[in-house]
C-alpha cells in the first residue's frame, strides 16, 4: 500500500526544476545551477533513504552499493541497474542502460547531421547534451543523500554515454 507518484509527474518536475534553475535563477551561472539542482536531490535521497534503508545490514561499501543497485533503484525505478564495476579502492560505477529520465531525451545532431562522439568540446557546446547533462544532477544528487544517510560520505558523478545510457560514478570519500 505504499505511495506512488506518476512517471510523467516526476519528469515534467524534473524538466521544470532543471529549466527554472537553469535559465531563470542562475541564467549565466550553470555550475550554481548544477550544484543547487544536486543539493535538491541530496535532499530528496536523505528522505527516501529513510523509507527504505536499514542501516544496521551493511558490513563494508560494496553491500551499501549494492543495495543502492538492486533494492533502492527498483523502488525509484522500477529496475535494478544493469552493471556495477568496482576498483576495489573506492570507486564504483553504476551502468543503467536504459535510465527511465532520459528515455525522452535526444542530443542535437551537429550542424553536418553527426552527434560528435570522438570531439569532447563540441559535445560540450552543444545545448541539448547541457541540458541533459543538467539533468543527471539530480539522481547524483539523490544517490549522494542515500549513501550519506548510511554514514559514507562520497562524491557522486553522472556520464552520458549513449542515450538513454549513462553511468553514476561514486567516489568515496576517506
Amino acid at each position: 500500500m505504499g505511495r506512488e507518484v506518476s512517471e510523467s509527474c516526476v519528469d515534467s518536475l524534473l524538466t521544470e526544476m532543471v529549466s527554472t534553475y537553469s535559465n531563470r535563477f542562475y541564467a549565466n551561472k550553470p555550475d550554481l545551477a548544477a550544484h543547487s539542482i544536486e543539493a535538491i536531490g541530496y535532499q530528496v535521497g536523505l528522505q527516501l533513504s529513510e523509507r527504505y534503508m536499514d542501516r544496521s545490514r551493511f558490513g563494508d561499501h560494496l553491500e551499501a552499493i549494492k543495495f543502492i543497485c538492486k533494492d533502492f533503484w527498483s523502488e525509484l525505478f522500477k529496475k535494478q541497474i544493469d552493471n556495477l564495476k568496482t576498483n576495489h579502492r573506492g570507486t564504483f560505477v553504476l551502468q543503467d542502460t536504459r535510465f527511465r529520465w532520459l528515455s525522452r531525451m535526444s542530443i542535437e545532431p551537429s550542424e553536418n547531421g553527426d552527434v560528435p562522439h570522438n570531439n569532447p568540446e563540441a559535445v560540450t557546446e552543444n545545448k541539448s547534451t547541457q541540458v541533459t547533462r543538467m539533468h543527471l544532477n539530480f539522481p547524483c544528487g539523490i544517490i549522494r543523500g542515500a549513501l550519506s544517510n548510511l554514514g559514507i560520505p562520497c562524491a557522486v558523478s553522472a556520464d552520458i554515454t549513449n542515450l538513454p545510457a549513462c553511468s553514476f560514478v561514486v567516489r568515496i570519500k576517506v
